[in-house]
């Protein structure tokens, strides 16, 4: 039997649940792997429902785990994950970071305020508030890893104004608590993915725009220098369990790009 990298930890998962499609999103994947590796998963999202069927995926391939409801954009809701995880699971080794939104955005001059504050409360606000509470748990007993979810946005050209700024948002947030952590045992990276065949990608853009799915699917291919196809959610799952886990134990403050090549793209 192949070694567990996780076996004995337990994994924080926010935005574990996912939008309804066809294939698979960030969350759940990440769920699922790290429980393969032997972490039992606190599957946190803001729909219990969608955190629920996460967890019952994990419990039919004879994992642990255990679904909780919050709004990452509410102290008050934050407060209650560490606090939930150590309750259940009596301890906490890993925080995966994975909410994030883009509804609404747009250019710099037709992008709604409310929007720009909805996309910013929820991929920044919402993430330095889920370390805010947990990092002290992790930087007390000396050991733990924190991996936020970014986008290859944050350094690409894109028409997402507030969604770009966000994610590079994601990634200065990143560093800096890289640093803060360092001396005290915590690790904290990030992951970049690029254009990703997943149900928030996919289904909700297609519903939105009124394109085709698989037609979306052939431009979205197009645009990827490796193979010229989108990765899927099992690429970013694969690349935070390794940032995750000890096997990384000399890694902290990277900014992992997993985008078949597309930040590498000039001119």
């Amino acid at each position: 039997m192949a070694d567990l990298m996780l076996e004995g930890q337990v994994a924080v998962v926010v935005g574990a649940g996912q939008t309804p499609g066809s294939t698979i999103g960030n969350g759940r994947a990440t769920s699922l792997l790290l429980a393969r590796d032997g972490a039992r998963v606190l599957a946190v999202d803001r729909d219990l429902d969608r955190a629920a069927e996460t967890v019952a995926m994990v419990e039919a391939e004879g994992g642990g785990a255990s679904a909780l409801a919050a709004d990452i954009t509410s102290e008050a809701d934050c407060r209650t994950i560490p606090e939930a995880a150590l309750e259940r699971f009596g301890r906490i080794d890993v925080l995966v970071n994975n909410a994030g939104i883009g509804t609404g955005d747009g250019g710099a001059t037709s992008l709604d305020e409310a929007a720009w504050d909805a996309i910013f409360d929820v991929n920044l606000k919402g993430m330095w508030l889920t370390c805010k509470h947990v990092l002290p748990i992790l930087r007390a007993q000396g050991s733990g890893s924190v991996v936020n979810i970014s986008s290859v946005a944050a350094v690409c050209s894109v028409g997402l104004l507030a969604y770009k700024t966000s994610k590079a948002g994601v990634n200065a947030l990143t560093h800096q608590l890289a640093m803060s952590s360092a001396k005290r045992g915590v690790r904290v990276n990030a992951v970049m993915p690029g254009l990703m065949d997943t149900p928030m990608a996919i289904e909700s853009i297609s519903a939105a725009t009124g394109v085709d799915p698989d037609e979306l699917r052939r431009g979205r291919d197009a645009l990827v220098p490796l193979g010229a196809k989108q990765g899927t959610a099992w690429d970013v799952a694969e690349a935070v369990r390794y940032l995750a886990s000890d096997r990384a134990r000399f890694v902290t403050g990277v900014i992992l790009p997993v985008d078949g090549g597309q930040h590498a793209r000039i001119g």
